[in-house]
């Protein structure tokens, strides 16, 4: 009878719970990740065979390279029935591979199911990722809830927004806080735009970019309150003239140069 690792045996296992019909499949391709080694596991020395205490030398993937990885968890998760346990195990048996949480490898991951605007996944791997302490940075909330309107849930984007951001206003990147704008303006929930934009100026929070102040405008106009548009305007008024173009054409470039 073939020998297989217990991590191996684990991975296989879970495979088979979440999809039994792809389960062969699943092993002959992780196999096929290095076949020097899936042969010695074949036909493995009498001597060598491990007791159910000692750890293998060797597992499966042991020696596969980290893009090929990558490559076989996107695979997965595209090809896996949409339901939360199948992606939240598979995404378990990937990680059980790893020594460290592969933060980097998930945020390549997520970018690439972006680009092919799987939405719904983008969304389920952020929230595993949470579900494990991983991933609580302002980039990964804004990957989360830009995903969230693109997949029609944008009253959860709001309730994440409320939960997880919503207290620290005076600190939140004004990029953050743009993104948050512009999903409640595109769902016309003018009520939460207006709101979170007092909230930001309670700080003294200056907005950067008067596409903002264009929107926020347009909620007051379209809410009634004409005088809050004017004032809006007028207290922003720099963000449209020349000047303040100048002003924040050299600020973006500092920051590029300060992220270097």
């Amino acid at each position: 009878m073939m020998w297989r690792s217990p991590r191996f045996s684990h991975l296989v296992a879970r495979f088979t719970q979440l999809h039994p019909k792809h389960a062969s499949h699943r092993y002959y391709n992780l196999s096929r990740f290095n076949p020097s080694q899936s042969q010695a596991i074949s036909n493995p020395p009498p001597q060598q065979k491990p007791t159910h205490t000692d750890a293998p030398n060797h597992y499966i993937g042991h020696n596969v390279s980290r893009k090929d990885k990558n490559k076989y968890l996107l695979t997965t998760l595209l090809d896996l029935n949409d339901t939360k346990e199948a992606i939240y195990g598979a995404l378990d048996a990937w990680v059980a591979w790893e020594q460290n949480f592969p933060i980097a490898s998930l945020k390549l991951i997520l970018n690439a199911l972006e680009k092919q605007q799987q939405w719904h996944r983008v969304v389920q791997v952020i929230k595993w990722m949470l579900s494990k302490g991983q991933g609580n940075t302002m980039g990964t909330y804004g990957q989360l809830i830009r995903a969230l309107d693109m997949d029609h849930r944008v009253e959860e984007a709001h309730k994440f927004w409320q939960t997880k951001i919503d207290t620290d206003l005076h600190s939140v990147p004004w990029q953050l806080c743009h993104l948050m704008i512009s999903v409640y303006y595109r769902n016309n929930m003018l009520d939460d735009l207006v709101r979170l934009f007092k909230g930001l100026e309670a700080f003294d929070r200056k907005p950067r970019d008067k596409t903002i102040i264009r929107k926020v405008a347009n909620a007051y106009e379209m809410l009634g309150l004409h005088q809050e548009k004017e004032r809006v305007l007028e207290k922003y008024s720099n963000l449209f003239t020349e000047e303040g173009s100048i002003k924040k054409a050299r600020r973006n470039s500092s920051e590029k140069k300060l992220k270097r």
